[in-house]
């Protein structure tokens, strides 16, 4: 077996590093961000392949992780529920290409102003519980997750993963890696527990959790600002009150902002003795058991001459 180095603390390197110390191989998890200091843990998290290309290789990535996150919901302290919600439309649709990865997605009478709907039950994983359970899952299996801040991929180990997401950009030379900001606001709970998306104008998402609700987004290309906008938290808010009104008495909690990496397609392959794994858009949590099932796979390969 391999010494394993991952870079990105993130869902995507904490996944890789649990299903790598699954498969008897030493690994040490360094970081500039600790798990929850990561865009990760913006996240509201539901599962939903959402700017994460190819769509093939996507697909084939979210439905294994959708089959463990169904696992998953079964252990308490993970903190991954199953919830059915409503996307809507504003016009008709054909069901979406990811549509095999779901057991069942039925159409639905849309909304009033809305011309087509459906409803599925998704994955909702309440990401500051969920990294705390993978850092200790990590933990727990012999791995190790330090901070420390890279100029460039560690060299030394058998093999390096690379799970930097955004750092990508500098750790990989890759400047297809571009941010995609999104702003969320946190509500309080008022008893919603079915989640909404609207996909027909504005990225628009109420996702409840156990003691909040995660109310987004904005979808802006190339902005590298942290920074909450309260102009823009006001318009998330409209939107996510016309989609549901019970959030009218909702108390605001907190604003926070998360860079998506987005790239052309997905970076999962093998360079050396380089394991790429990232580029993940949106789609971060609904990709990471798949995607890190292949790096496995990646390192225990021989790597090309």
């Amino acid at each position: 077996m391999s010494r394993v180095t991952i870079v990105g603390a993130g869902v995507v390197g904490l996944s890789c590093a649990v299903r790598l110390l699954e498969d008897g191989h030493r690994v040490d998890v360094l970081a500039r961000d600790l798990p929850l200091e990561t865009t990760s843990a913006v996240a509201a998290a539901i599962w939903y392949p959402y700017r994460a290309f190819p769509f093939d290789r996507v697909l084939a990535w979210s439905a294994r992780s959708y089959e463990v996150f169904v696992g998953l919901a079964q252990v308490a302290e993970s903190g991954v529920v199953l919830r059915s919600g409503v996307e809507v439309f504003g016009s008709a649709q054909q069901e979406p290409w990811w549509r095999p990865a779901v057991p069942q997605l039925d159409r639905v009478a849309p909304p009033l102003g809305c011309a087509d709907a459906w409803t599925f039950v998704a994955p909702v994983v309440e990401m500051p519980v969920y990294l705390r359970w993978l850092a200790g899952r990590v933990e727990g299996l012999g791995g190790t997750i330090t901070r420390m801040s890279l100029a460039a991929l560690p060299v030394g180990p058998d093999v390096v993963v690379n799970a930097a997401g955004i750092g990508s950009r500098l750790l990989a030379s890759d400047l297809t890696v571009e941010p995609v900001r999104g702003q969320v606001v946190y509500v309080e709970q008022v008893g919603l527990d079915e989640w909404w998306l609207d996909s027909s104008a504005a990225l628009t998402y109420v996702v409840p959790r156990k003691h909040d609700i995660v109310v987004g987004g904005t979808d802006q290309e190339g902005d590298w600002s942290q920074t909450p906008s309260m102009a823009t938290a006001e318009e998330i808010l409209a939107r996510g009150r016309r989609l549901v009104p019970a959030l009218a008495s909702a108390r605001v909690l907190k604003h926070r902002v998360g860079l998506r990496p987005a790239r052309p397609s997905v970076r999962v392959e093998r360079v050396g003795d380089v394991v790429h794994c990232y580029g993940h858009g949106g789609a971060g949590v609904t990709l990471s058991w798949g995607t890190a099932e292949e790096v496995v796979s990646l390192v225990a390969a021989v790597p090309a001459a």
